[in-house]
Parts: C-alpha cells; structure tokens; sequence
C-alpha cells in the first residue's frame, strides 16, 4: 500500500531554502561543456571506471574514488601534484603538510606495424586496427581529455616512412601544449623510434637496450641479372635523363644522372635527420653528426651522452611516475581512445548481428548537419578502375574510385572543402590524369597533402590543388615518364615454346611479349611519351605558376625531399594533414577555430568486399588477403615479390608516371 503527501507553497519554498544552503556548502555542481573538446573529455569520463577495470594492474598504489587531476608543473623535486593538491601550513607553523595523493590517469599508446594511410576500416574488428589517422586522433583526443594527466606511448619499431614521423612528432607536439608529458617508453631503437620519441618530454630505455642512429642508408634492387638467367629482355624508353623506374629492369646499377638525384636527396634527408636531433636534444651539430657515425650506443651511454633521459625498465618506470605525479593511485589507461569491440555472437541473434559487423555500418557523420571537409585518400600504386588490395597486402589506388570520391565530396552541399591525402610512388599515366582532371572540375578549394611519398603520378594528381604541403623528409617530384615491355622470347626458347604470328600493320606487333621493339616500334612509343611528358611538364607548370622553362629545369625525373621541393617551388608549405585541414579551412573562409565534421573517402572496404573484392555483376571475383604468414618466414623474398609484382601491373599501361618505388630509404 502507498501512500501520497501533498506539499503547501510555504512548506515547498522552505524545502527549496534548505536545498540552496546545502548546494552553498558543497559548491556549485560543475557545468556541462560547452565546446567540442570538453565534451570529448566529458563523454571520456564517463568511460574511466571501464578503464580502470581494464587495467587494475596498471595501479601503482590503493586506488580511491577522487577524480582524475588535470596537469601541474612539477616543484623543484621534478615532482607533477594532481589536481587540487596544495602544501597548507600546520596549526604551529612548523612544516607544510603533505599534499593529498590522488588518482592520476596516464594515456597509453603503442606506435607498431605499418599505420597504413586509410579512409578507416569496417568490419568485426575494424575498430581495432590502428591506422596513422586513428593514432594521431587518439593523441589529440586525449590532449584535450581532462581526465588524462599525460601519456606514455610505447614505441615498437613502427615500419613507416619519414612523412608518417612527422605527422606523429606534430601531434605529440600538439599534446604537450595542452600542459601534459608525454613519455617515450622504447626498447632497442632503430631510428625512425628515436626520431618519433625526440618529441617526447622524456624518453626512457631498459640498460640493456640499444639506440642504432646509423645515418641514412637507401638501397635499389636490381633485376637484370635474374631476367638475363631466365631468357627475358626489358624493353623500356624513359623520358628524363633522372628517370630510373625501369632501371631495376633495364640495369645492374644506378646510371650517372640517377645517381647524382639519389645523392642529392639523401642529403637533404640526412641534414633533416641531423636538424631534428639538434632541434630536439641538448646537441650542437658536430655532436649530432660524431653520434650519427657512432651508429651503435647502448643505453647507458645514450644516458651519458643526454641521448635519453631514463635508464629503466618499464615497471621502474611506472613506479618513478606514481611519485612524479605524487598519484595514488597512478593508472595506465591502455589502448587509449578504443573501443569495446562486441565478440559476443552467440544465441539466436549472434549470427545476424555478426553479419552485420562484417558489411559494416554508415557514419554518423553522413548524417549529421553542418560543414564538413572531406578528406580523400589516394593511397598506393595508381592504375585505371577501381582501388582494391594487391595479393601481398597493400593497396592499389584505382582511378575510377579516387574520381568517384572526388565527385561524391564536391556534391555534398555540406561539404566546404576537400583535402587529397596522396601516399603513392605514381603508376598508370591515364589513371593520373583522369584523377588530376576531376580535380580542375571541382570548383570547391582543393589542399593536398602529401605522406611518405608523392612523386610522378602521385605529384600528378597534386598538381592541380590550390595549395600543396609535404613533410620536410616526403619523397616527390620525378616528373617524367617510362614505358616499354618485357620480351619473352629468351624464357620461350629454354622453355621450348614457340610461336607463329600473322599480323597486317607496320606496328601492329606493338605490345607483343614475344620480342622487343622494333625501331618503327620505338619511335611510336617514344612519340607517344615524349606527348605525355609535354603534357606533365605543362600542366605542372600552370598548377605552379611558374614559367615553362623553369618547371621543365626542374623536371627529367628529378626526385626531390619536401624541403628541396618547397625551396624549388614544387610545393607550397612544409605541414602535416592537419595542417592542409586548417588550411583548407580558411580556403574556404571557416574561421580556424571553428569546429568542422571530418569525412573520409572512398568509403573502407567491408569485411567481404576486402574478402572478395568487387562483387558486381558480370565482373570477376578476386581474392584479395595477404601473405602474412609466409612474410614471417621470408620477408626479403616477399618483398622482392610486391615489387615485381607492382612493376609488372604498372608496366601493362602503355606509359607511366612512376619513380623506383622499389627504393628503400632507411
């Protein structure tokens, strides 16, 4: 039985009296954020009890309920006080009391693997794959989350270029100006981790770690030798006495004028890799260069020479932060920023609800209102249809897709700008310019930005943007172009195959495998290229305003660093994507600090579609996957593999605007 009760005006303006007097006692509860950054934190908090369940073990002493402190400057003993925590003098006067210890919350990240450019993934466990653009998010995510007192990123010998490291030196950067540490907790580190760890506050080695800082060292594969073994004659014309991307097949070694370009970039990347250790550790540059020829430095030396900053193991290390931070307790958040990926798929729904984890949903994003920029990413070799996965488990930029992307952002009335995040060493001269033409159709401002590399057809299709960023260390340039074939009639005569033509037209043996050009042949093709390179050289020209003459000085295959290309004019500014984002931005007169949606194209691929491929109809299936497990057992001849293999599938387009992308910069 209830019973109700029915409360008098002057009895409810007495209740509401005594309310007010104890809110005054207690203070105010805190207000709802305002902005976009506070309520990333705000909806972070609400995840920390997760966290912590996560993670018990990451406490460095007995956790308590206090919330989780915002950043303070360290005392004089090195010492970071959490949030709220103030010396008081005793009654007597005698000593200052000792601040409360409160709960202190740590960001964990690991930097590993590749961290492909992508548009993100879909499918079950799309959301834990680590991508450069879900890395740098989760960075700046956790710069502004209140509940995060700084960070430790665990740094494992990531595979990845120079542009990458410096996406990832900007926004480490970005979080120390947010007021909080970043600690580099890295093992035996080879030089893109010191160069990522540099950015870092503090980085940190066990002693029996080892810092291998040995220089720059690039290195060509050549295979002219095992084509001459098995019967076959590389066939190639090249239009630019720098442009060497057939010379892996045309040639044992580096001809004179690829040579000097491979010096002349090296330079640049070494005197970059020498500027970042200066600007980054107490070094002048006579040490930074006496280090880099030292090659090998253990740990306790690195020490010494102010290399590193702790010698410790990374349970050493988490005790000496709990006292840094004076936290209790001190707790790891690991794997920042993911989500909780649901693998629960039993019961009677669980295969419905698995199939949909597999095809994926739509953004969010797609159908929320205001403005957007989208980001396109044209990512790998380039060739004509649609992007799909190579058999070796990169991607393969296909022109139809990128066009299609391109079309789909200028058609969105949301959408104010776009920016082309290019990561490719060129390819196909028609897929190029098909992408380079949607481009100059698109009456929205266009930034491109620039990865590890961007160079032939992938500074084709930058070409055309209003404006252009490269990192200092990103690989473009080579404008020229290559064609020619493969002749087979060597590997047919050891194999005991013949063949019987029948043909009507001087040239209509053109692309036969079984011989080489003809010289009625030869000066098709190389008619044909020298048309496309007028074309390149023109274009470039006019996308750079500058001259003819000068743009064609700069041309013949020519390979530059990002800084080479922006004193040369190629580009326009040395930045990050989010610095072609803001820029893109006042492009299209958004005030900078205003909040904009990201979109990303082309679409990810879903669980089956990265299965199968392009599923439509009266097309082929293909199987796509990698090679994973046999890359653990012989990496070298895989890697030999992926780049015949691209080789050979650009090489089946007449001509094309590709540098040696089978170049290895370490």
């Amino acid at each position: 039985m209830t019973s109700t009760h029915s409360f008098s005006p002057l009895q409810r303006s007495k209740w509401w009296i005594v309310m007010l007097a104890a809110w005054a006692s207690v203070g105010w509860p805190a207000s709802a954020p305002a902005d976009e950054a506070s309520a990333t934190a705000s909806t972070e908090t609400s995840q920390q009890a997760k966290d912590e369940t996560a993670d018990e073990n990451s406490s460095i002493t007995k956790a308590d309920d206090a919330g989780a402190p915002a950043q303070k400057p360290a005392d004089s003993n090195g010492k970071v006080p959490a949030t709220g925590e103030t010396a008081t003098v005793s009654a007597t006067g005698d000593k200052p009391e000792q601040p409360e210890r409160k709960k202190v919350r740590l960001a964990m990240l690991t930097v590993k693997e590749s961290l492909m450019e992508s548009a993100g993934q879909v499918g079950p466990f799309g959301e834990t794959q680590l991508d450069l653009r879900e890395l740098v998010g989760r960075l700046d995510r956790a710069s502004r989350d209140k509940t995060i007192g700084g960070m430790v990123l665990d740094i494992r010998n990531p595979d990845i270029g120079r542009g990458k490291v410096e996406e990832l030196r900007a926004a480490i950067m970005r979080f120390r100006e947010s007021g909080k540490k970043v600690y580099a907790q890295v093992e035996s580190a080879m030089p893109t981790d010191y160069l990522i760890a540099c950015a870092c506050d503090e980085i940190v080695m066990p002693e029996t770690g080892t810092l291998v800082l040995p220089g720059m060292h690039a290195e060509a594969t050549f295979f002219k030798g095992l084509l001459n073994k098995i019967g076959i004659e590389a066939d190639f014309i090249h239009i630019g006495p720098y442009k060497g991307a057939a010379e892996p097949l045309t040639r044992d070694k580096f001809s004179e004028p690829v040579r000097e370009n491979m010096n002349s970039l090296i330079d640049s990347l070494y005197d970059d890799m020498v500027t970042t250790l200066v600007k980054s550790r107490p070094l002048s540059i006579a040490q930074a260069k006496e280090i880099i020829d030292e090659g090998l430095i253990t740990a306790t030396r690195a020490k010494e020479l102010g290399l590193i900053d702790r010698v410790a193991y990374p349970d050493t290390l988490r005790k000496e932060l709990a006292e840094v931070y004076q936290a209790d307790p001190l707790i790891y958040v690991k794997n920042y920023g993911q989500e909780k990926v649901d693998t629960d798929f039993s019961g009677p729904m669980g295969f419905f609800k698995l199939m949909r984890a597999m095809m994926g949903t739509d953004s969010d994003s797609r159908n929320a209102n205001g403005k957007k920029i989208a980001i396109v990413y044209a990512v790998g070799p380039i060739m004509t249809g649609k992007s799909e996965s190579d058999p070796f488990g990169g991607q393969v930029m296909g022109s139809t897709t990128i066009v299609e992307s391109l079309r789909e952002a200028s058609d969105d009335d949301d959408v104010a700008a776009i920016v082309l995040r290019i990561d490719s060493p060129g390819g196909s001269a028609l897929a190029s310019d098909l992408i380079w033409h949607e481009t100059q159709v698109i009456e929205k401002p266009i930034v491109a930005s620039m990865g590890d590399v961007a160079a032939s057809g992938g500074y084709y299709i930058a070409m055309g943007a209003d404006r252009i960023y490269a990192a200092p260390a990103t690989v473009t340039g080579s404008i020229g172009v290559v064609g020619g074939k493969l002749a087979l009639r060597g590997l047919y005569d050891k194999l005991g195959i013949t063949t019987e033509t029948i043909e009507r037209g001087k040239n209509s043996g053109l692309f036969s495998s079984s011989g080489k050009f003809t010289d009625s042949q030869q000066a098709a093709v190389k008619e044909m290229m020298q048309d496309m390179y007028r074309q390149f050289t023109s274009k470039a020209a006019q996308g750079r305003n500058m001259p003819l003459d000068n743009l064609e000085k700069l041309a013949g295959g020519r390979i530059y660093s990002g800084r080479q290309a922006k004193d040369n004019g190629l580009i326009d500014e040395l930045g990050t994507l989010h610095d072609a984002i803001n820029e893109a931005k006042k492009l299209a007169g958004i005030d900078k600090d205003e909040q904009v949606r990201i979109e990303t194209l082309p679409e990810p691929m879903n669980f089956f579609e990265t299965l199968f491929g392009d599923l439509g109809a009266e097309e082929e299936v293909r199987m796509g996957g990698n090679l994973d497990s046999f890359e653990e057992l012989a990496p070298e001849l895989v890697d030999v593999a992926r780049r015949a293999y691209r080789l050979r599938a650009v090489f089946d387009q007449p001509a094309a605007f590709v540098m040696p992308f089978e170049l290895e910069i370490r």
